[in-house]
């Protein structure tokens, strides 16, 4: 029997790639997105239903002529610096949003959510590489929105027997290496496709956010994790819902960090052109290291990622931008 994914959020970065994914695994797919930020030619795989996740009455009559086996939800606001300034949207629509489809999931019998939620809920690590025991700190409202988001997941699960994977991703980065979707925000503050631009144009330099940090070379370090690995990791996760249901948590990540400087290298051999950089403070709370340990989610989901090569991502990000370039 084919199986549905529904994915909220599907016009997004994460989310369309997510959609490619299950569609070539023989899934069918059908997207619920607003569009605020979200683009409509990244929708490829299925029906697009245009709506807000906090319009209970469209949700719920997707919900019904669609009957999803899995629901993907990725659909949310995730900019740390606006979340800082602007709390009260990232409650109102990561944090309530998921609350409004939860009661509509409910509403019509779909118990089965696949969460896209962040490493940003560890805060400030204690130890590096992070694992899923690691306390829970966030240091910013886009982190509390999504941890919030967590603990409503296991209490659904006790009271109402939804079954949840919550999948905390580390630095989403690269594109579709076919071609066909990318990484596009407005505005773009994600590290590579900023490298990557300082490297195509002189009049776009990048900034390098603290020099002096407890490392190797003085630069922060991220695990950086291609989206198509994102996107495997999903769809086995997608599996394990319909197969056994529960509640679990994954981390999503490489276990190998790369300082900023390394990726200003990569940059360099892949676009074979020196970006030009300048060297800006450290920014508020910024951890000087952020590697995953994505042991679990390989014991569990039997999941590793395969395409996160740091000169791969950036291949593939470049591509994107060479079809896409920014304006």
């Amino acid at each position: 029997m084919t199986r549905t994914v529904l994915v909220t959020g599907g016009a997004g970065y994460v989310g369309s790639h997510c959609c490619k994914a299950f569609a070539k695994a023989g899934w069918n797919v059908v997207v619920l997105d607003n569009l605020s930020r979200g683009w409509r030619d990244a929708v490829r795989w299925g029906p697009l239903i245009e709506c807000d996740i906090r319009d209970s009455a469209q949700v719920c009559a997707g919900l019904e002529r669609y009957r999803p086996d899995v629901v993907a939800h990725f659909a949310a606001l995730a900019y740390v610096g606006e979340s800082v300034s602007d709390p009260a949207i990232y409650y109102g629509n990561n944090t309530a949003g998921t609350l409004a489809l939860l009661d509509s999931m409910r509403a019509v019998g779909s118990s089965r959510l696949l969460f896209s939620s962040t490493c940003a809920s560890y805060g400030i690590p204690q130890y590096v590489p992070i694992d899923e025991t690691h306390a829970q700190a966030p240091i910013n409202p886009y982190g509390w929105s999504k941890m919030i988001i967590e603990r409503m997941l296991e209490d659904f699960g006790r009271a109402y027997g939804l079954a949840s994977v919550s999948l905390r991703y580390f630095n989403a980065a690269g594109c579709d290496p076919e071609g066909e979707i990318g990484e596009r925000h407005e505005p773009e503050t994600h590290a590579i496709p900023l490298v990557i631009e300082a490297a195509r144009r002189p009049d776009r330099p990048f900034t390098i956010l603290g020099t002096d940090f407890p490392t190797p070379d003085g630069s922060a370090i991220r695990d950086y994790i291609h989206v198509n690995d994102l996107a495997q990791a999903h769809l086995l996760a997608g599996e394990m819902l319909v197969a056994q249901g529960g509640t679990h948590v994954f981390n999503l990540g490489t276990g190998v960090g790369t300082s900023v400087l390394e990726l200003i290298q990569a940059v360099k051999r892949v676009a074979k052109s020196d970006p030009i950089v300048r060297h800006g403070p450290r920014r508020e709370g910024d951890p000087p290291k952020l590697v995953a340990s994505f042991a679990k989610a390989e014991r569990e989901l039997g999941w590793r990622p395969q395409h996160s090569q740091i000169d791969f991502i950036v291949e593939t990000a470049l591509k994107w931008q060479n079809l896409h370039p920014p304006s």
